[in-house]
């Protein structure tokens, strides 16, 4: 079977590679698309330089596909079905793979496999937020970054009670996407000061929770200006640079802030944030319809990975599909 190969920073190959077997606890499926994430983006692009190469199969893990066999038991699943299957380590952009069944996660039948698919990363989100205390209420929260998962936590923010939802971006594209997703205010990185807009918007106060969902070390900077004193930071987005860089430490000092990450939503047990994420969709309280903006065939995943580093040409979420 095929599988990509990340030779070296950027350059993706394919290798043929055995089918693997499904062992005790374990099931072979079948992927038929994938999204691409702002992980997979790291390992291709920006990992430590001894990383490389990267193991056959790097980089992909939001996957809908079918079950090919199944070795145990698997609640609500059977072979023939068509999942969301999570695959941890990051090594499911290949033909086949195994995973436990635990990560095969029925789809909502009321949505197309697409659709399904962006389920993934509202899990992500999800996760992330039941690490926040309540919002319900909350005067202002920032989000740096309206890529798929700024949008999520534009409409998560909002449905937890969050009264204003400010949206901080550099594309137009997606400043009107969380228009849609849920953000009641939008402030154009590039042409606009954040921080005195968001000043403007809040009277001065600035915003009780910021969150960072770009991942780069200039929106990272940014994210404690925006933050009142002893208000609430969550850093969210994979640093998509070096992995050290310097740190504005003194504005994070001085305004007392509480700072949160979040990571290992797939490791979470009977993966109920994501379960959760495919019931919202399913029932169609969080739309995701023109989530996804630009679609691949495997054979050209190596420009789905470019596409979603760059962010050019309007880019969300890119997708790439399985050819036959």
């Amino acid at each position: 079977m095929r599988a990509t190969h990340i030779v070296a920073r950027g350059q993706v190959e394919f290798v043929d590679i055995p089918v693997p077997e499904a062992g005790p606890g374990m099931a072979l499926v079948r992927p038929l698309m994938w999204a691409i994430c702002g992980s997979d983006v790291r390992l291709v692009f920006y990992a430590p330089e001894e990383e490389y190469p990267l193991t056959a199969g790097q980089s992909g893990h939001e996957i809908i596909a079918q079950v090919e066999a199944i070795n145990g038991q698997a609640e609500g699943v059977a072979v023939g079905d068509v999942v969301l299957a999570l695959r941890p380590g990051d090594v499911g952009m290949c033909e086949y793979f195994v995973t436990e069944v635990e990560n095969l996660l029925p789809l909502p039948k009321s949505r197309s496999f697409e659709e399904s698919l962006m389920a993934q990363q509202l899990g992500t989100v999800i996760f992330a937020c039941k690490r926040l205390p309540s919002l319900l209420g909350l005067n202002a929260a920032v989000v740096i970054g309206q890529g798929s998962a700024g949008l999520f936590f534009d409409a998560m923010l909002r449905r937890l009670g969050v009264e204003r939802v400010i949206a901080v971006d550099v594309v137009e594209a997606r400043l009107a996407a969380g228009l849609r997703f849920g953000a009641t205010d939008v402030i154009h990185g590039a042409q606009d000061d954040p921080l005195a807009a968001v000043a403007a918007l809040t009277g001065g106060q600035l915003a009780d929770l910021v969150v960072e969902a770009a991942g780069e070390p200039e929106t990272i900077n940014l994210m404690p200006t925006l933050v009142r004193e002893s208000g609430l930071l969550l850093s969210f987005g994979i640093p998509r640079g070096p992995h050290t860089f310097a740190l504005n430490y003194y504005e994070l000092f001085r305004k007392k802030a509480h700072l949160l990450s979040s990571d290992g939503t797939a490791a979470e047990p009977g993966r109920k944030s994501i379960r959760m994420a495919l019931d919202l969709v399913g029932r169609g309280e969080i739309d995701v319809s023109g989530m996804v903006t630009h679609r691949f065939p495997f054979e050209r995943v190596g420009e789905a990975y470019e596409l979603a580093r760059s962010r050019e040409d309007r880019a969300i979420k890119v997708v790439v599909q399985r050819s036959v």
